[in-house]
């Protein structure tokens, strides 16, 4: 009876930790699957520095974080806070009296788990204000004011001087003014999309 009751016992403790062993290899097993997210899902993130068109440089790097997780069958594959790797594309200052400014912007990878996945999307871009109609605001009031002084000082003749002379101040407050440059803050938000599909060994 002895012997049958220490038999029971260890079969069932055998059964337990196969089925431990079991249980634990398919945890591992859905760990590790990889799942494709596919091309056009959008990445939601947010800037982890502040960058410019005037400081910024076609090639420098920044840091950024999903701010909305990635969801794949019900599945977070990518979660929010995951790191980002992205790239200045293009960056261009904006000119004094024209010349648009310009920043263009791309992910090229994100951190996971200790890995690193490479990905490509599609660029984020902003553009600058134009300056035409503010610069020709300043022109011309620089001249009308101009006019006004010179008529006041000197007449009708005062007027012709000073019509030219209030249009170059206005020139010179348009041109040390002008500057329209971008500038995005720490934690702006930007969405990219995945120009490719990228694999990602995801828990689940």
């Amino acid at each position: 009876m002895f012997a049958t009751h220490r038999h029971v016992v260890l079969v069932g403790g055998a059964l337990l930790a196969f089925a431990g062993l079991i249980a634990a290899t398919a945890a591992f097993s859905d760990r590790s699957e990889p799942i494709t997210v596919p091309d056009a899902t959008p990445l939601h993130v947010t800037l982890d520095q502040g960058l410019s068109s005037d400081q910024s440089r076609p090639g420098d790097h920044f840091e950024a974080t999903i701010s909305q997780p990635v969801v794949i069958d019900n599945a977070t594959i990518l979660p929010q806070g995951t790191r980002v790797d992205g790239l200045v594309v293009d960056a261009h200052p904006s000119g004094r009296l024209r010349g648009r400014a310009r920043l263009q912007l791309a992910l090229q990878s994100i951190e996971l788990d200790g890995k690193t996945y490479a990905i490509t999307t599609s660029h984020s871009q902003r553009q600058g204000g134009d300056h035409k109609k503010r610069n020709w605001a300043w022109i011309a009031g620089g001249a009308g004011g101009g006019a006004l002084i010179g008529a006041v000082a000197g007449g009708g003749k005062g007027a012709l001087i000073g019509g030219p002379l209030g249009a170059g101040a206005g020139t010179a407050v348009a041109y040390f003014t002008g500057k329209k440059d971008i500038h995005l803050s720490p934690e702006t938000p930007l969405t990219f999309r995945l120009a490719e599909p990228v694999t990602i060994d995801a828990a689940n």
